[in-house]
């Protein structure tokens, strides 16, 4: 059996350049694993609270985004048995034996339940969440930029993989996520805990006019997730807004955890639509999962 290590690598490019990466990510209630190259950022609570789960990076594939990387989808821009190898590396570097469930994402807040092993083979259903109470099941959301939670519900053995770009955080999709695992699973969210994982941050996702209309037109607050940086545009913070959003569903912000990574910084560890892009022509995704330990 390989085995696990914990990494230490350099420090996310902010304000805590001088702490090592390691004490960061303990700070933050995170971890690396590594097994056979393939990378993974782990959140302890969720372990702690019975989760497998993790985020994903780019470490460890066999795609081209330039060379060895771990693209886990976008059919359209890579080989179908790069990504399939890619997925069994990536579920290989957890105990156990898991299935996939995911959507076909389309940046909004709709919701797939997952109630047994036979609704993981419908993926090409139109949602941005994974929910499941189901052993075996890892609930996966596929990002590359926008942010990821994991929502674990130690009582219950509930989770949810969450996709939140700008458009399902407008949308409140993780309030959305919550209150249906109170109806479909009877989770009190008092006891879930929660991990948003590495996304382009608040330093360095500049959006427009329209986006910060939409949030002005839904959140009477909002201008706290915004700095503005040129006319009609602003940098928003989609961690921020998506912390307020779990707090407002009604988790302790004391169970909730946010990975100290920027994808758009942080591209030797992540794919990032929005440099790779346009510097390539394509990018990678990654890919959040969850599930019953």
């Amino acid at each position: 059996m390989p085995v696990d290590k914990i990494m230490s690598q350099q420090p996310e490019a902010s304000g805590q350049q001088s702490k090592p990466e390691q004490q960061i990510l303990t700070e933050s209630g995170f971890y690396w694993r590594e097994r056979d190259g393939v990378k993974v950022l782990i959140c302890h609570a969720l372990e702690d609270a019975g989760f497998t789960n993790g985020f994903s990076t780019r470490h460890g594939g066999v795609s081209a985004f330039p060379d060895g990387d771990l693209n886990l989808a976008g059919f359209n821009e890579d080989a179908a048995e790069n990504i399939y190898e890619n997925r069994r590396r990536f579920l290989a570097a957890f105990d156990g034996e898991y299935k996939l469930a995911m959507v076909w994402q389309v940046h909004g807040n709709d919701l797939k339940i997952v109630r047994d092993l036979d609704d993981i083979g419908h993926s090409e259903e139109n949602a941005d969440a994974v929910l499941s109470n189901v052993p075996g099941v890892l609930a996966g959301a596929k990002t590359a930029d926008c942010v990821p939670v994991l929502i674990g519900d130690p009582k219950t053995g509930a989770f949810a993989a969450i996709h939140a770009g700008w458009r399902g955080t407008v949308r409140s999709i993780v309030i959305k996520a919550v209150e249906r695992m109170k109806t479909e699973f009877d989770s009190d969210p008092v006891d879930l805990a929660a991990a948003l994982g590495p996304a382009a941050c608040g330093r360095n996702y500049e959006v427009g006019q329209d986006v910060i209309d939409e949030f002005g037109a839904n959140f009477e607050s909002s201008d706290k997730y915004f700095s503005p940086t040129r006319e009609g545009h602003a940098l928003v913070d989609l961690h921020v807004a998506n912390l307020d959003q779990l707090i407002a569903a009604g988790l302790n912000k004391e169970k909730i955890y946010t990975a100290p990574f920027c994808t758009m910084e942080r591209t030797d560890h992540f794919f990032s639509y929005r440099v790779e892009k346009k510097k390539n022509g394509k990018t990678g995704r990654l890919l959040s999962v969850i599930g019953q330990s």
